[in-house]
């Protein structure tokens, strides 16, 4: 797999506006060239800590990785797993970024799939309708167990042949997944496309507040892995001191936190 990408699209922060404001384009491209350009200055910019430069290696290899699938597969043979979540929030703003300078015309909406959790954070469900909207995300959704999920999805658009998933190496299952690899044998058939499986935790926050992408509110309060309200509690690493040794009934937010290993602390097995 790539270890590098081309440049994402030059756009100035003035060329910005007139795309997206003054040449009727109604496809997301004037909002991939808006995100585009936000990247590029990020990815120009001088790090202030070694986190950043890691973060901006790690972009420029995500972004090789969705360029690689975007010559592998047509726009109407890809799509994007979301569900609000912090992992799968970066890997869109990547995706939409990448998409700036794609050849192809772009449609007015970026297909995707939100499965349901059985027990949902109405929080996460808010975040989900806000991206739906900012990110115009054509958004089909699913609250069945997962397999059953994208069976049904690739039974509604069968076209699709690989899906962008934000699965990370620390996660359950990730630790032997590469930046392509099919489903398991027993699954609906598609290739999963997993450009940011090797960043870190807190580089995942450093892209996040570097590019001032707006999350879920449930990461303010402690929350670290997002799952459903019978499984997932604040992380207790999190914890606030009150100062004199004790600590406080309150959460610091997610960013906070730096270890991989102390992500899924607050997750029930």
């Amino acid at each position: 797999m790539p270890s590098s990408a081309p440049a994402v699209a030059t756009v100035t922060q003035n060329d910005a506006p007139k795309l997206a404001n003054g040449n009727g384009d109604t496809s997301i491209r004037p909002l991939c060239a808006q995100l585009a350009s936000r990247l590029n200055a990020f990815l120009a910019a001088e790090p202030e800590s070694e986190m950043l430069r890691g973060v901006q290696e790690q972009t420029r290899t995500a972004l090789g990785v969705i360029t690689t699938a975007l010559e592998k597969y047509t726009l109407e043979e890809i799509s994007i797993s979301y569900n609000g979540g912090k992992d799968c929030l970066v890997l869109l703003i990547l995706f939409l970024c990448a998409l700036a300078t794609h050849p192809a015309p772009l449609p007015a909406r970026l297909q995707s799939v939100y499965i349901i959790s059985p027990h949902p954070f109405q929080e996460v469900d808010d975040f989900v309708d806000e991206s739906e909207a900012d990110y115009s995300l054509g958004l089909a959704r699913y609250a069945m167990d997962m397999k059953a999920a994208f069976a049904k999805y690739l039974e509604d658009e069968p076209r699709v042949k690989a899906i962008f998933v934000g699965t990370r190496r620390t996660d359950p299952h990730g630790m032997l997944l590469t930046h392509f690899d099919p489903t398991d044998q027993g699954w609906p058939a598609f290739m999963r496309v997993h450009p940011v499986i090797d960043w870190h935790y807190a580089e995942i926050w450093g892209f996040i507040r570097a590019m001032e992408v707006p999350y879920c509110r449930l990461y303010d309060q402690g929350y670290t892995s997002l799952g459903g309200t019978t499984d997932t509690h604040p992380n207790p690493a999190l914890k606030a001191d009150k100062g004199d040794g004790t600590k406080d009934d309150k959460f610091r937010p997610a960013y906070e936190l730096v270890e991989d290993k102390a992500e899924r602390l607050g997750r029930e097995k």
